[in-house]
């Protein structure tokens, strides 16, 4: 049994001077579709309040990184600028400290343990040479936890597939419930069916590594193997799919985004090619999640962090904070995700075919 908990969350207090006496946020329409109005406040990724009436803040549920805050009745929406229409109220003010009636509340989850700080230490940043022991043991707790109690969302690259116990590892973690949502490109699926079809990926062995004659077909005929069935659904009723991660999400009634790229061969039949109805499929999910993990893929990556805030607003009103994990062996991709918002992300640097499998040992 795990001893994981969730940490409390502190709702900030209002009762300081500071919010005591901040104003009421003001709202101004949009005087054209797509455009917010001068000073629009933009979200961040931790929780933020609005004081729609005086003593009233709202905690915003939903929440995204780089939108704006719409008023719709009594209603707060958090929504992207391709979503405004001429006569939507939009928040506006850009001070975070409740001077313009919001508050960004960055220290909700904060232990206030105040552990000291030496002025001078090595080793105080992410790399290759970190030690992830704990890492690893806080997802196991995590997962064992969520996969009961949250929705856990996995974003994966093509690496995850291309080695054969890494495959079957992520397909048993589906199995296992560990899966709630997935999402990932045309190539992770694809090279998953090849592997299912032809036992290799991009015409190589997932297990001998040797080049298959022909086999630089192999990824098209999948392809076009899995066109011919109408979808990868019917292929996995059907018997044409009898392993692999696609068989694993279909049978047990994953919900996945696969998010077309300019690069795309085929596609398989299911991937989203317009670039904003994929965004908002991948937005379904990432709103619902409490645990991302984000596998040897940097845009998927960087997109599903945008996407994530840092917390999540229960049916019962309570907070939890939502714990973002990028496992890679590039160093580069670590610290690109966190320039690029994504404060709370944590790096686990390493192979992701051997992460994926030791993570399936360890939930056994």
């Amino acid at each position: 049994m795990s001893r994981f908990a969730l940490p409390m969350y502190r709702h900030p207090d209002f009762s300081v001077p500071e919010l005591r006496d901040a104003p009421v946020a003001r709202f101004e329409p949009c005087q054209r579709d797509g455009v917010a109005p001068a000073d629009y406040h933009a979200t961040a990724i931790y929780p933020e309040y609005v004081q729609t009436a005086r003593g009233k803040w709202i905690l915003l549920r939903h929440s995204r990184m780089d939108c704006v805050i719409r008023k719709v009745n009594d209603t707060l929406e958090v929504v992207e600028f391709r979503r405004l229409k001429v006569g939507d109220l939009v928040a506006v003010g850009r001070r975070e400290n409740g001077e313009d009636g919001i508050y960004v509340h960055t220290t909700g989850f904060a232990s206030g343990g105040g552990e000291s700080c030496e002025t001078f230490a090595f080793r105080t940043s992410t790399s290759r040479e970190t030690s992830f022991s704990i890492d690893y043991d806080t997802l196991y707790d995590i997962l064992r936890h969520d996969r009961e109690n949250g929705f856990i969302l996995w974003v994966g690259g093509p690496a995850v597939i291309f080695d054969s116990d890494a495959r079957k590892a992520f397909a048993s973690l589906v199995d296992k419930g560990y899966v709630h949502g997935l999402l990932a490109g045309n190539a992770l699926a694809t090279h998953d069916l090849e592997g299912a079809l032809y036992e290799t990926a991009l015409g190589q062995g997932i297990y001998s590594k040797k080049q298959a004659s022909m086999g630089h077909y192999h990824h098209l005929d999948a392809i076009n193997a899995i066109k011919g069935y109408g979808s990868i659904e019917q292929a996995v009723h059907q018997g044409g799919v009898r392993d692999g991660v696609m068989r694993a999400v279909v049978e047990n009634k994953v919900d996945y985004v696969l998010a077309g790229s300019i690069r795309d061969d085929g596609p398989l039949p299911g991937v989203v090619g317009d670039v904003y109805a994929a965004q908002d499929c991948m937005r379904a999910l990432a709103r619902k999640a409490t645990t991302v993990i984000a596998m040897a893929t940097q845009l998927h990556t960087i997109a599903t962090g945008n996407m994530t805030p840092s917390y999540q607003v229960l049916e019962d009103g309570s907070v939890r904070p939502v714990y973002f994990f990028i496992v890679d062996m590039s160093e580069f991709a670590a610290g690109k995700l966190a320039d690029r918002g994504s404060l709370t992300a944590h790096a686990i640097l390493t192979n992701v075919q051997d992460f994926i499998v030791n993570l399936n040992r360890a939930l056994d």
